[in-house]
């Protein structure tokens, strides 16, 4: 259910199982695992400077696929420790700008995979949130630690509580995601985002990126942040994109990146 699509130095991973809303079980857990771990590789070695993460059909992910599961026998840590973890990390760690798609529903596993990309566009029509009150489960993959950073703990137990879910439109607004476009636009503006990120200088971006999720895990401070910033382009000083952008700028001209150190 996990297709792969690389050009223009873009890699395109599809959820294809719109029949059940490309909600996910272990196998295709494990089958995205994979895919991220060859785009990874395509990665380091500059075939692919930026990836689209996208779902087929009606809604970008539904979450945990459990229509076969028996609650009694369900191994909820391994699911979650051993497989959607480890997932989530390994997204979060591949050395390019990462997008995602959000349409219809984004839920569960589906937001954690929203959270663990570097960018992501959202359609007006998306459906965002914690829809689990009814299965006596909470929210899972990451939901609790992005919803209390960016709506505070009393907005994150209504949206739990209630069950109530955000429009892409208002998580956009809340500071949740990056942009919102209409439904029928947004996945082609992801596909033009994500290119012109593949025709930049990648090894900058990576270093934001690292910055970024330093900020994020380890609550860097001013100060500390601003070494970080300091050493970072210090080390961008030894790249060739470095040098091209310089030059480009002083030839007056537009710069030819490569994405190398």
């Amino acid at each position: 259910m996990i297709d792969i699509f690389i050009g223009e130095g873009v890699a395109e991973i599809a959820l294809n199982a719109p029949e059940k809303l490309n909600a996910l079980d272990e196998h295709a857990i494990g089958e995205l695992d994979e895919a991220y771990a060859e785009v990874g590789r395509f990665a380091e070695t500059g075939v692919v400077r930026a990836v689209v993460l996208r779902g087929e059909g009606r809604a970008f992910c539904a979450g945990r696929d459990i229509s076969g599961v028996d609650p009694r026998e369900d191994d909820v840590l391994g699911f979650l420790g051993g497989r959607v973890e480890p997932l989530l990390q390994r997204i979060a760690s591949v050395p390019v700008p990462t997008f995602a798609v959000a349409h219809g529903a984004c839920l569960g596993v589906g937001l954690g995979l929203l959270i663990a990309s570097d960018i992501v566009f959202v359609a007006d029509t998306a459906k965002i949130g914690s829809p689990f009150a009814n299965l006596g489960a909470t929210l899972d993959s990451g939901g609790h630690a992005l919803f209390v950073e960016r709506l505070g703990p009393h907005k994150t137990m209504d949206l739990i509580v209630t069950g109530r879910l955000m429009s892409g439109d208002e998580a956009v607004r809340s500071g949740l995601f990056s942009r919102v476009f209409p439904a029928d636009g947004v996945l082609d503006a992801t596909r033009d985002a994500a290119r012109t990120a593949a025709r930049g200088a990648t090894q900058a971006f990576v270093a934001s990126k690292r910055l970024v999720a330093a900020l994020r895990d380890d609550r860097l401070g001013l100060w500390a942040s601003m070494a970080e910033e300091n050493r970072a382009q210090a080390a961008l000083c030894d790249t060739a994109d470095y040098r091209e952008g310089f030059a480009a700028f002083q030839e007056k001209r537009r710069p030819e990146f490569t994405g190398r150190g």
